[in-house]
């Protein structure tokens, strides 16, 4: 009983306490505010990657410089192959010139830490579009410009008919990439224990595979196409080489930016998706200059940035993109359409449209409409 009575007391003193309190303080006083924490870049307005390429009047472009019809440098200092092309046809919609890029090579390990601390724009470079990839390493992925798959290559005199024949064997791998854990769930699959053997970068892949420490070579299927293609005579050339049937992973390679800057994404998205819809539209660099004056479509007329004279009205499209609403006409004239760059550099590995190609041609290649 004398608990409780002093338990009361002391709560009745403490309301008491809170109510003198209240009363003391004057009407226009306010009330008690937190402590306020300064945040620096609270309140500031973000400057989009857009803005700052179309300041530096630059694209840097993250690439592959060691797969021949993708991003190859033969040892002159140029590189070259479609996904550079992808790099100028994005220099060209942003800035108008093809020529206004700087070509940034980077390996698969360090390529989204690159891009994050911005040593380049932009990252094309045949990168596969994963959930991880897209959730954890803030990045965000374009519209795919390639559908590729893993593939296995060996010595055509291997006696190796498929993946599962190689029980037992090694396989070169690059790492940082998706590859050796597809190779392990594949080999899995066919119940064939293959050893990965990881290395950087192509060369030192190549170099170890002409020297008998990897069975078979395994990446993705475009990539080891091109491989095989630039295949050194001393150690027999490309027939040397055979890539086996397999198909051990989805690979869709897509351009990717850092996330969270929309208006930089859209400009780099509808660059790859224009090129697209081109082919679909039957665009192309020989006749972009006359559909841009007299398109056949308002399909082809809004991709152009042009009105379109329709029977009862004129018919015109704002992209919206915070870029010059006819991009796509000098784009298609720099580098022609999808179809055009994939002929250029990719037909000629000996890789055929497949599912590359339009979906109106069977594939899956499918381009979002400009409206």
């Amino acid at each position: 009983m004398r608990r409780s009575f002093f338990a009361k007391l002391t709560a009745l003193a403490a309301v008491s306490v809170l109510v003198l309190s209240a009363c003391g303080r004057g009407e226009d006083e306010p009330e008690p505010q937190a402590e306020e924490t300064t945040d620096p870049g609270q309140g500031e307005e973000q400057v989009s990657l857009l803005q700052t390429v179309l300041d530096r009047g630059t694209l840097n472009c993250g690439v592959n410089n060691t797969v021949p019809g993708f991003g190859f440098d033969p040892g002159t200092g140029e590189i070259d192959g479609f996904d550079t092309e992808f790099c100028r046809a994005i220099a060209t919609a942003v800035l108008g010139d093809p020529t206004a890029i700087e070509l940034v090579p980077i390996d698969a390990e360090e390529r989204f830490n690159a891009l994050r601390a911005g040593e380049y724009d932009v990252l094309v470079r045949n990168t596969t579009w994963t959930s991880s990839r897209d959730g954890t390493e803030g990045v965000a992925f374009a519209h795919v410009n390639f559908y590729d798959g893993q593939a296995m290559m060996v010595r055509a005199d291997s006696g190796y008919e498929k993946v599962a024949d190689m029980d037992g064997t090694a396989a070169c791998v690059t790492t940082g990439t998706t590859t050796e854990l597809n190779l392990a769930d594949y080999a899995a699959q066919v119940e064939a224990d293959i050893e990965a053997v990881t290395f950087a970068e192509n060369p030192q892949l190549q170099e170890a595979f002409i020297a008998g420490r990897c069975d078979g070579w395994t990446s993705d299927r475009s990539q080891l196409a091109g491989i095989r293609s630039a295949w050194p005579g001393s150690d027999g050339g490309p027939e040397a080489l055979v890539i086996l049937d397999d198909v051990m992973s989805k690979e869709p390679l897509a351009p990717a930016v850092v996330d969270g800057d929309s208006d930089w994404y859209d400009v780099v998205n509808w660059t790859v998706n224009g090129l697209i819809l081109a082919e679909e539209l039957g665009v192309d660099s020989g006749n972009v200059a006359q559909q841009a004056s007299n398109p056949d479509s308002p399909q082809i007329a809004a991709m152009l940035g042009v009105p379109f004279e329709a029977a009862t009205e004129t018919l015109e499209v704002d992209h919206g993109l915070g870029i010059d609403n006819t991009f796509m006409q000098d784009v298609i004239a720099a580098v022609g359409n999808y179809g055009e760059i994939f002929d250029r550099h990719v037909a000629p590995l000996g890789v055929e449209r497949g599912v590359n190609a339009l979906w109106t041609d069977g594939g899956i290649q499918y381009a979002y409409p400009f409206r």
